[in-house]
């Protein structure tokens, strides 16, 4: 059914039930129409190598709180810029930080502050090789027994010449042909960014002659000499030395080692090496309520460690029994069994998890919070579960590619998960994150269907990557610092930067929104046990590649399980008011006795859980061999038998989905087309953000697992509201058609019913039924129909009938659209190298144009024209039957409109349409439509003039030249000036302007 015949419908619908009160006087609605500030979006605001003044950081922070940024989240990286003037942490970069907490007070800006400087990890100048990262080394030797032996190993090989002992171990050499396999992986020498497999049950066997038996180690630690009994021994001498590992990439003055994760003092000292300094200089500025109101920990890049001082006495308390005996194992061989080794590994492995997590991110946040300030972890990546690391965050954050789109997707499943499970309400995410694919392309309507995917993942706000701080202040220095080829460039010298803040503003509304109350999910994923744990959802979970199925789901892991989770009235529920209806577990062959303990007990009290068809038999962990393993093996065999696992072959979303239906529950949302959702219930409002993964019209039927209540909907591209006056109730479910413009959005509200209102059950236009019975489903043969915007695209007779027996009737004649066709005359900047005044016969594709100052032109131009309005009708009953939109066709990239002096608004994404009736006038109208187009004509363009810097091959600049140095323009007449070009002479120009075709459509209007 056409769009045109919906909007008729809710034409008609207002007629009849004009005067609802349904939106008034609620502060869910006020905030979501002007959202407060603490809702805004972010940026990364990434200093390169010291380019900072006190001009620049005025002139960005202004920018962003111009256009409605909330926040910034200060970076500094060495990314190819040449050396600036302030070195990290020196007097002039401690004054300009000042001058940026000072400034953001004055906008109302927040900040959080990197922990260190570059993009990873904690560590900087401050830190010592004692404090940093710790590997495990080794030197070794063979001897003969029968003698007596002065014990002189060398000392194994060290990084930064830094090395402490661990350990001198002695035991019958054995032959060397089993090795355990991925040991670099297994004792954390190396990481890599997948899970380690579940552990197994059986392990494969080691050949006799190869195993270690540890009951004949011999302790030589602090002798000298050793009576060596008959035989050959090796002789294995541990050590620790650093990893190596610095914060990259950082400027030369901010950069060191990185701290010792499994360290609390460590940890302090890495703190206090750059935010307690901060905190000292800026005390009064600092903490929540002011300015600096954060820290930050940003991706995980420094690899693995394996060792810290307290290790042995961290292991005997974690694991409860001692590892020395163990140690030949970090070198890969076997001691005792295969079995045992790998089950020590696996212990070791969750040391390190549970120390880093504790350590580490506990320490940080405990110091940041200690001074009144919020710690946010990007929180994966690292040797640990990444659901316990991202709970010790006050914000996790997840990130998402835009070039590349989708790469880091299940970060966001990863980090929402968290925050649902251990109660953070805001789930940050690194925004729109690129590489070099990107070079200018980006701006708010190409990446919008992206933001919302994930807004339907849980993330509610969005930190965007990047923001490069622009030392200049000159117009002429544009698009200027850039931060290489990474992320979306999202600058003040964009040239859509100004047009940006209705954008912005659709983001705090859906921030805000997505704040409110808590996360609806039917299903509660359990992820095996064992560390590093980088957990993805099962098969299945999704019914089209990245569009969640109609039961949503979170995961968690051990520990939050035991620690959080209780059961009422048969829902899984959490401390901070979460609940999920089934537990599904992994396909896992073991289970520590803590788990499968917490499992029967959720279970005895009436839990619904899902797992595999085969019980866990034993433990994973070296320390439950024998009386664990035979605990678990009983346990999981009782209750496997009993029932109270719902057993199925594959733990997949097949699975789930199906045992959920035959438990009569019904999925949370349904459309067909299908469209992405997230539900969120905040008291008794439910809250439902539906969006449109195509980038086309698409209408659709969407059905709500809620009843009883009242649907609107919410629009956060302007925040205006209206109720769905065409719905189905039944059985549950309220359904009810959507019309989703191209990667659009709406909120569908339900709140308990206000006032009287009267469903739509039938409608027809000149007799013609358009809305009525169709069997039992009233709404099922409607799939296209929107009756909550009150348009109206088509002349008729039109008769509306409700459920409470009014029928209502209106006649009426809607005009022909009017193309509004001719010559317009369109000025452009001459400081752009654009042509001050032309005449467009047509609307023409800047690029197709033959002059080099309007093909090439990147920023603003303005296009004017007159055009005469006809008269259709008196004035007055202009206005009380129609309206009349100006619908603009084809944009590159975004539009201001003025009619007759009149601001319209700014015109970010398609549909390019506004109403124009309240400025229109009869007879002859001037139109204003100021465009902007992206900044890769004119860098191309450039590529065909003299060069005007030193650059490398690459496109990175050398140097600043001296022209820029004393602020003069390019001496080659070149319009753009930036640190890295990612555009070469002759690539294809991209298209740009007003394209068209320019109509006035008119509709109905809601009386």
């Amino acid at each position: 059914m056409s769009r045109i015949k919906h909007s008729i419908i809710a034409v008609m619908a207002g007629v009849l039930l004009a005067g609802s009160t349904v939106l008034a006087g609620n502060d869910l609605a006020g905030e979501f129409v002007n959202p407060p500030k603490e809702a805004q979006p972010w940026v990364y605001y990434m200093v390169l190598n010291g380019n900072l003044t006190k001009e620049g950081i005025t002139a960005d922070l202004e920018a962003m709180a111009r256009v409605g940024i909330g926040g910034l989240l200060y970076m500094e990286v060495d990314q190819g810029a040449p050396k600036g003037q302030a070195d990290f942490l020196g007097p002039l970069w401690m004054e300009l930080f000042k001058h940026a907490c000072k400034e953001a007070k004055r906008l109302g800006l927040e900040i959080n502050m990197n922990n260190d400087a570059g993009w990873c990890g904690s560590g900087g100048p401050w830190i010592t090789p004692e404090l940093s990262m710790q590997k495990v080394v080794w030197s070794e030797a063979v001897v003969d027994g029968g003698t007596n032996w002065t014990i002189n190993l060398p000392e194994p090989k060290s990084v930064t010449n830094y090395y402490r002992d661990i350990a001198i171990l002695a035991m019958p050499a054995v032959a060397e042909t089993n090795r355990i396999a991925g040991i670099k992986f297994k004792a954390a020498f190396a990481m890599k960014q997948k899970d380690v497999a579940p552990a197994p049950a059986d392990y494969e066997k080691a050949a006799a002659d190869s195993i270690i038996e540890s009951g004949k180690i011999v302790d030589l630690t602090g002798r000298k000499e050793w009576s060596v009994p008959a035989g050959k021994w090796l002789v294995m001498r541990f050590g620790h030395t650093t990893t190596g590992k610095d914060n990259h990439p950082a400027p030369e003055s901010g950069r060191g080692l990185e701290c010792d994760k499994l360290s609390r003092e460590a940890a302090a000292a890495a703190f206090e090496g750059l935010i307690g300094k901060l905190i000292d200089v800026n005390r009064e500025l600092s903490g929540q309520g002011k300015t600096l109101v954060s820290t930050h920990i940003d991706s995980w890049e420094v690899g693995s460690q394996n060792w810290t001082r307290k290790m042995r006495e961290e292991f005997q308390r974690r694991r409860g029994y001692d590892m020395l005996k163990y140690m030949p194992v970090y070198s890969g061989r076997v001691v005792e069994s295969m079995e045992t080794s790998e089950r020590f590994l696996w212990d070791l492995r969750q040391t390190i998890s549970d120390m880093l997590v504790e350590n580490y991110a506990g320490e940080f946040r405990r110091q940041a919070n200690k001074h009144g300030l919020r710690l946010s972890i990007e929180a994966y990546g690292e040797p640990a579960d990444d659901l316990k690391y991202a709970g010790e965050a006050d914000e996790p954050m997840s990130e998402f590619w835009a070039w590349g789109k989708y790469v880091a997707a299940d970060h966001c499943f990863r980090m929402s998960s968290a925050a649902h499970v251990y109660g953070k309400r805001i789930l940050g995410a690194e925004a729109f994150t690129a590489d070099n694919k990107e070079k200018w392309q980006g701006h708010p309507a190409g990446i919008k269907d992206l933001g919302d995917w994930a807004f339907c993942e849980g993330i509610n706000r969005f930190v965007f990557h990047r923001y490069a701080a622009q030392p200049w202040v000159n117009p002429d220095y544009a698009p200027g610092m850039s931060m290489g080829p990474w992320g979306l460039h999202y600058e003040r010298t964009q040239t859509w930067w100004e047009q940006s803040k209705p954008w912005h503003e659709y983001l705090a509304r859906c921030q805000y929104m997505l704040r409110q109350g808590l996360f609806v999910a039917d299903v509660l994923l359990l992820q095996p046990e064992g560390a590093p744990r980088h957990y993805a959802s099962p098969n299945g979970m999704e019914i089209n590649p990245h569009i969640r199925g109609g039961y949503n789901y979170d995961a968690c892991g051990m520990d939050a399980l035991v620690e959080r989770v209780s059961v009422k009235d048969g829902r899984l529920v959490l401390p901070d008011g979460m609940s999920y209806r089934v537990l599904a577990l992994p396909e896992v062959e073991t289970m520590t006795p803590r788990l499968i303990r917490k499992i029967s007990e959720i279970a005895e009290q009436g839990a619904t859980i899902i797992g595999w068809n085969k019980a866990p038999v034993k433990s994973p962990s070296l320390a439950d061999m024998g009386a664990g393993d035979e605990e678990v093996r009983k346990m999981g065999e009782k209750l496997w038998k009993s029932g109270k696992v719902l057993a199925r072959e594959k733990v997949d979303g097949n699975a789930i989905y199906e045992i959920l239906g035959g438990l009569g529950v019904k999925p949370d949302f349904k459309a067909d087309p299908v469209l992405r959702y997230i539900h969120r219930v905040d008291g008794d409002t439910d809250i439902y953000f539906v969006a449109n993964p195509e980038q086309k019209h698409v209408d659709a039927v969407a059905s709500f697992r809620v009843a009883g209540k009242t649907p609107e909907f919410w629009w956060p591209d302007t925040g205006r509201m209206g109720p769905a006056l065409a719905y189905e109730e039944k059985d549950g479910i309220t359904s009810l058609p959507v019309h989703m413009e191209p990667s659009g959005s709406v909120f569908v509200i339900f709140r308990n019913k206000v006032g009287e209102r009267s469903q739509i059950v039938s409608v027809k236009r000149d007799g013609v039924e358009m809305l009525g019975q169709h069997g039992t489903n009233t709404v099922s043969a409607l799939p296209a129909l929107d009756i909550a915007r009150d348009e109206m695209w088509q002349s008729g007779s039109y008769v509306v009938k409700t459920a409470d027996g009014k029928t209502g009737e209106i006649n009426i004649k809607i005009p022909e659209a009017l193309e509004i066709t001719g010559a317009w005359e369109v000025r452009f900047d001459p400081k752009r190298g654009g042509p001050e005044k032309v005449t467009f016969e047509n609307l023409q594709d800047w690029a197709k144009r033959p002059e080099d100052g309007i093909k090439h032109f990147s920023g603003m131009a303005t296009y004017r024209k007159m055009f005469d309005f006809p008269v259709i009708a008196g004035k007055q009953e202009l206005q009380q039957a129609h309206r009349v939109w100006l619908d603009l066709g084809r944009v590159a990239v975004m539009a201001e409109v003025k009619l007759n002096g009149k601001d319209l608004g700014v015109l970010w994404k398609p549909p390019y349409r506004v109403d124009i009736t309240d400025a229109l006038k009869q007879g002859w109208n001037t139109l204003e439509v100021k465009v902007v187009n992206l900044w890769i004509n004119r860098q191309i363009g450039d590529e065909e003039l003299p060069e005007d810097s030193d650059r490398k091959k690459i496109g990175t600049i050398k140097s600043w030249p001296q022209w820029v140095n004393e602020g003069k323009p390019s001496p080659t007449g070149r319009y753009a000036f930036t640190s890295w070009r990612l555009w070469k002479k002759g690539e294809p120009l991209v298209e740009s302007g007003l394209l068209g075709p320019v109509i006035l459509r008119y509709s109905g209007k809601v009386k």
